[in-house]
């Protein structure tokens, strides 16, 4: 990890001093840095430890694609916060937060070009596509709020699981150019991220403090599955009300407060944590039949980090 820190570093780097200011910023409030270490116990599991400096390139593209995708997201959810610090957006405004985030998105592209890796090119061009189709569709539905089970699934899978999907498919295309594993590897990550993102949903009607303000999904009209289920399993009357609640009143504090405990009450949560062990539970059963290793062991910690996470 502190290798690849230094070559993500050096692959932010740029001729323009303002660039290389912003680009510090962010390096120095990295997150939990979970991508990479995808690609790289990915990489390890299958190539008995080792890992090549194609893997490095690959968690390295991941990594700028992301930074990048998270810099546009403040920019769209004109948020003023990210990881408890003040955004790009807030401190640079709009216009230079959304110049950085195409920089880095550019980094991303050339760092592959550069070395001649198109096949993780590819795979990553992929998800950008899936993510930005997955965005749209979620704004889409936000304003109907015409959103079933299925769709639901189909929003979180381009919206977050893509890129979890890529760092596992990456990690073994660096080792194992061409083989079935990429495949594999490329739904083992899916699975973690659709966990990853149900978990995401819960902790918008949680208690803990983990930077994100409870019932923010509601007041931005966005469907989770907890909200879907009670909608689906509600009187019409009840579905009404919701319904109502989350188009008209998603702004007035007191009715999300009552729009979360009828969720909660009438199970919503429960089922989300079903379908989300479901998803944890087939992403490990791809590993079972890998032999034990420090890197088995690694990614099965991962997993469950995924689904016990508190933030």
């Amino acid at each position: 990890m502190e290798r690849f820190e230094n070559k993500f570093r050096d692959a932010m780097a740029s001729k323009v001093a303002l660039f290389n200011r912003i680009t510090y910023y962010i390096a120095n409030r990295k997150g939990k840095q979970m991508r990479p270490m995808f690609v790289f116990l990915t990489a390890k599991l299958l190539n008995e430890g080792n890992v090549a400096e194609r893997t490095y390139t690959g968690a390295t593209i991941i990594e700028l694609i992301h930074t990048a995708s998270l810099v546009h997201d403040d920019v769209v959810d004109d948020s003023n916060k990210r990881r408890g610090f003040f955004s790009v957006n807030a401190l640079w405004k709009n216009k230079i937060a959304v110049l950085v985030g195409d920089f880095l998105f550019s980094r991303g592209l050339l760092v592959a070009l550069d070395r001649g890796d198109y096949d993780l090119l590819q795979i990553i061009s992929n998800s950008v596509r899936e993510m930005s189709e997955g965005e749209l569709l979620q704004i889409e539905k936000a304003r109907k709020l015409d959103i079933t089970e299925d769709v639901y699934y189909d929003i979180i899978r381009q919206k977050t699981a893509t890129l979890i999907a890529a760092c596992c498919s990456i990690g073994a295309a660096s080792v194992l150019p061409g083989s079935p594993e990429v495949k594999e590897f490329r739904k083992f990550g899916e699975l973690c991220g659709m966990a990853f993102q149900i978990k995401d949903d819960l902790f918008d009607y949680g208690s803990e403090q983990i930077g994100k303000p409870t019932g923010i999904d509601i007041k931005e009209q966005k469907m989770t599955l907890p909200l879907i289920y009670a909608i689906n399993n509600s009187s019409k009357e009840k579905k009404r009300w919701l319904i109502n609640s989350i188009k008209n009143h998603n702004k007035n504090k007191k009715r999300v407060k009552e729009v979360i405990a009828y969720v909660k009450e009438q199970g919503g949560l429960d089922y989300a944590v079903t379908k989300m062990l479901a998803f944890k539970d087939e992403a490990l059963s791809l590993l079972a039949k890998y032999p034990e290793s420090p890197y088995k062991e690694a990614l099965t910690l991962m997993v469950n980090y995924v689904v016990d996470r508190k933030k």
